[in-house]
């Protein structure tokens, strides 16, 4: 009777060692997260493998995301039929269409912006330029150009600068540009803005000024007609000019036989006179006038 009453005895009810670690295995975070998430995905993954090993199937899937990419990008809504070019002068905006040598209509995805962008504002006459797509299929470029400020002669021909001394290109005609001063002499472009103000305080000067030459890159000598030159210092120069041309004003100084007026020196400007003139003043120093005795 005992050992039948032990039998019947109830089960323990404690787990066993392993179904305890089980437990308290599912009871970690990382591991939940684990069997979620990371077990599917090593399948799914393996399996991706798997069928990836097989060029055949590889290609297949290529050509069909391939094609699923054509199929967008050749919407009609994202085609770009012309290029609108807005800011420039006629001739610069030729230059644009033809270095963006683009065969429209194209899909804006096969567009890069930032290297139009930077092609278009590495063009000497261009300051600045701003590329973007506007609705209907039109790539605006928005471009700042500069503005020619001088002419440069050179032994290569006569180059178009802007204020900064940034080559532009070459000027085809001095006659296009007759507001503009002529420069000459090495280090004449980097001194763009100096020689604007000598052109405007050589204005009274007239159709008498031809030009301005950088000495030794860092003075001016004002060119004029009849092969005179104004030497000028190479401190405050507009000030010596206009001090050359109020004595014009006053005793027509410049319309004299002399070669050169040099304002090197401030207090001490001198004239060089021709050499026709200089001998003319000698033989009249030189020459003695006799005076009738009539006694």
């Amino acid at each position: 009777m005992l050992n039948r009453a032990s039998k019947r005895r109830k089960a323990d009810p404690a787990p066993s060692r392993w179904s305890y670690r089980l437990q308290r295995l599912m009871l970690t975070p990382l591991f939940r997260f684990s069997l979620r998430l990371g077990v599917p995905f090593a399948l799914t993954f393996s399996l991706g493998l798997v069928y990836l090993s097989d060029e055949a199937r590889r290609t297949e899937l290529q050509d069909v995301v391939a094609e699923m990419r054509a199929n967008i990008e050749e919407r009609p809504e994202f085609m770009v039929h012309l290029m609108q070019v807005d800011g420039a002068s006629e001739d610069v905006a030729s230059a644009i269409h033809e270095i963006i040598s683009i065969k429209f209509p194209v899909s804006s995805f096969d567009i890069e912006l930032s290297n139009i962008q930077k092609t278009i504002a590495d063009m000497n006459p261009v300051s600045s330029a701003n590329v973007h797509l506007q609705p209907g299929g039109v790539l605006q470029v928005m471009v700042d150009e500069r503005q020619v400020a001088a002419l440069w002669r050179t032994h290569d021909g006569l180059f178009r600068l802007d204020k900064e001394g940034v080559y532009i290109g070459i000027a085809l005609d001095r006659n296009n540009y007759p507001k503009l001063p002529i420069l000459a002499g090495d280090g004449a472009d980097a001194a763009v803005v100096e020689a604007q103000e000598l052109m405007a305080t050589a204005a009274p000067l007239g159709s008498r000024l031809k030009g301005f030459v950088r000495m030794g890159a860092r003075r001016w000598d004002v060119v004029l007609d009849r092969d005179q030159r104004i030497m000028l210092p190479k401190d405050d120069p507009v000030r010596a000019l206009e001090r050359v041309i109020a004595l014009n004003q006053v005793q027509d100084v410049l319309e004299r036989d002399l070669a050169r007026v040099d304002m090197r020196l401030a207090h001490r400007p001198t004239i060089r006179m021709n050499e026709n003139a200089v001998q003319e003043l000698w033989r009249i120093k030189t020459t003695a006038v006799k005076v009738p005795d009539n006694e």
